[in-house]
């Protein structure tokens, strides 16, 4: 079987979560397919990790993604039905590298990881081959709720992407073999916008053996989250943590500190460590598992939350536990459940993270180790895709006999 895997991030490294479940399952397909990657990437550097899943991938093409171009048509396209996504992710270079896959090797079955691959998946010359569409969640749900609380005139526009969008959604799941989200939640939303399209929940899993804690757990009281901060929930959720819940704590252990570790932090989230000493503000950092086992608590305090956090099946498996708002418990699998603590407004996000900070530190590990870590491996999460691809091969077999044959199929 070949499969050609459409991604709009090359998966590589995983620091983030698109590209964790990207590379998990470009792994998987490796194991019981030939594999060709198609990705965008935004820049030089991250064009420069293609090499890196030669080993993986049969073959891996890219295509650059220029943000001055990406913006100029998002502007556009506004007047238009046309999706600011896919105006983002537009590039000159993809319909190439794709056709010059295409006639290195005919794919059996397309996968596209995300939405904003789904446009290319559904024309020429992939139209005619059967599509697993891997949505993980629904966009369009979080543009539509930004639509709601950002301040205008973003409100205005990612409402506007939150119904076009949804639209397009809609179009493609109906229009695929197989659409895949990561939960319950998910596969409710898209039904509620494209009913009876087959949705299957192929939920996210963690690579345990890369998280677990080689020593014992950490008694400094240290508070961490961690998150790709250019993107706006994680902005928000940080300046929530920071500013609203923080000084709470802080006035019951004042020995506390707080890290805030991820990519891009903007300037809001920058003027909170230069304002308070005891928050860090990391920017990059090539990986996060020792800020983790350095921790004593994690926090993943997002208002907005679709999905899967992975930042919080990731910090469980480090061995901490961790508290949680309900937008992110919600989307979580049940077996993580146990490990976190839920709170919505400040004073009791506050406690509870004072609670677990007053503890002690074999009774923190005890409660992270309350989580079914065995069912969440990641083979044993993809698992359901295998009957998906054996029959997404078979129609495609169907698809090219007639024509093998020279009969029209009428």
């Amino acid at each position: 079987m070949r499969v050609l895997f459409l991604t709009h991030r090359l998966p590589y490294a995983a620091n983030r979560g698109d590209r964790i479940r990207a590379l998990h399952l470009l792994k998987f397909l490796a194991r019981h397919a030939t594999v060709d990657l198609v990705s965008l990437v935004a820049d030089d550097e991250e064009a420069s990790h293609a090499g890196d899943l030669a080993h993986v991938a049969a073959s891996v093409r890219v295509a650059r993604v220029s943000r001055l171009r990406g913006y100029a048509r998002a502007l556009a396209a506004l007047p238009t039905p046309r999706t600011v996504t896919h105006a983002l992710l537009d590039s000159p270079d993809l319909d190439s590298a794709i056709r010059a896959t295409c006639a290195a090797h005919r794919p059996d079955v397309v996968i596209s990881f995300c939405s904003g691959m789904a446009r290319v998946a559904l024309e020429p010359p992939l139209r005619d081959i059967p599509l697993i569409l891997d949505m993980v969640d629904v966009d369009s749900e979080k543009w539509k709720s930004l639509g709601v609380t950002a301040p205008r005139p973003a409100r205005w526009i990612y409402a506007r992407e939150g119904r076009c969008l949804a639209a397009f959604e809609a179009s493609a799941a109906r229009r695929s073999h197989a659409v895949l989200v990561v939960n319950e939640r998910e596969r409710a939303a898209l039904l509620a916008i494209a009913p009876g399209t087959p949705v299957h929940v192929v939920p996210n899993g963690i690579g345990l053996e890369d998280f677990a804690p080689a020593g014992p757990p950490s008694a400094e009281p240290r508070v961490v989250f961690c998150g790709v901060m250019s993107y706006a929930p994680n902005e928000e959720a940080s300046l929530w943590m920071a500013q609203q819940v923080w000084p709470l704590v802080r006035a019951r252990v004042p020995a506390a500190t707080l890290a805030l570790v991820g990519s891009a932090p903007p300037a809001s989230m920058q003027r909170l460590a230069a304002a308070d000493a005891s928050v860090e503000v990391t920017g990059t950092v090539p990986d996060v598992r020792p800020y983790l086992w350095r921790a004593a608590v994690a926090v993943a305090p997002l208002r907005l939350a679709r999905g899967v956090q992975n930042k919080v099946l990731e910090a469980v498996a480090a061995g901490l536990p961790c508290v949680v708002t309900p937008a992110v418990q919600d989307g979580l699998p049940a077996e993580i459940v146990p490990a976190t603590r839920l709170a919505a407004e400040p004073a009791a996000f506050a406690a509870a993270v004072v609670e677990l900070l007053t503890s002690t530190p074999e009774a923190r590990r005890a409660i992270a180790a309350r989580a079914a870590f065995q069912p969440l491996a990641w083979s044993d999460r993809l698992a359901p895709l295998l009957p998906l691809l054996e029959s997404a091969l078979s129609q495609s077999i169907k698809r090219a006999t007639p024509v093998a044959n020279g009969v029209d199929g009428r």
